[in-house]
């Protein structure tokens, strides 16, 4: 995946007079999501290879710009088998479908409007942003600033339908997806 350069480039029009933009720093970042099973517990799950920039307009402490694609092929809930049925046409279909994509429309306040894309359907959504405040120097000379994004969205409105009745009448697996996006990024541009 080599998106961060043509994704940066975006950016830079956008944010080079008043703010910076930022390179996602996977290693200092989190993708996590949660869901029901068989409607008593969540199982909790990470996707870990992404890669994505931001921009900030650092005057009007305000996101102006926010990218990134996701592998869907590094899905991760510390159960092989349940990852490979989430990988499988059943769920994501990551053969067909490999990357999963957010991009910002707007911001107002404390909410984002993105647009997701998942499993080929693209709606847009609306997170909850919280940012860290001030960005940083960190030890090695580089500026840092991080980003919360929070939503819930139905795994259904992008064609994720797979389910199995259980005996009490429920379902094996909720509709309703919890995702939180911890960002770290690293100022590549002023």
């Amino acid at each position: 995946m080599k998106y961060t350069t043509s994704i940066a480039a975006l950016l830079l029009g956008s944010s080079m007079l008043f703010g910076g933009t930022y390179g996602v720093d996977v290693d200092h970042s989190h993708l996590e999501f949660k869901v029901k099973h068989l409607m008593i517990s969540n199982v909790k799950g990470q996707f870990t290879k992404f890669e994505g920039s931001f921009a900030y307009d650092e005057e009007k402490n305000l996101l102006t710009a926010l990218e990134g694609v996701v592998d869907v092929n590094s899905i991760d809930t510390q159960n092989a088998k349940r990852d490979g049925h989430l990988k499988s046409a059943d769920f994501f279909d990551a053969a067909k479908y490999p990357n999963m994509q957010l991009s910002l429309v707007k911001v107002t306040g404390d909410t984002v409007v993105a647009n997701l894309t998942i499993h080929g359907v693209t709606k847009e959504v609306k997170m909850e942003l919280e940012s860290s405040g001030a960005a940083v120097k960190d030890p090695w000379g580089n500026i840092r600033r991080g980003l919360s994004l929070y939503t819930t969205i139905n795994r259904a409105d992008f064609g994720l339908t797979w389910n199995q009745l259980i005996e009490s009448g429920g379902v094996m697996v909720g509709d309703k997806v919890k995702i939180s996006i911890e960002l770290e990024g690293i100022l590549q541009k002023k």
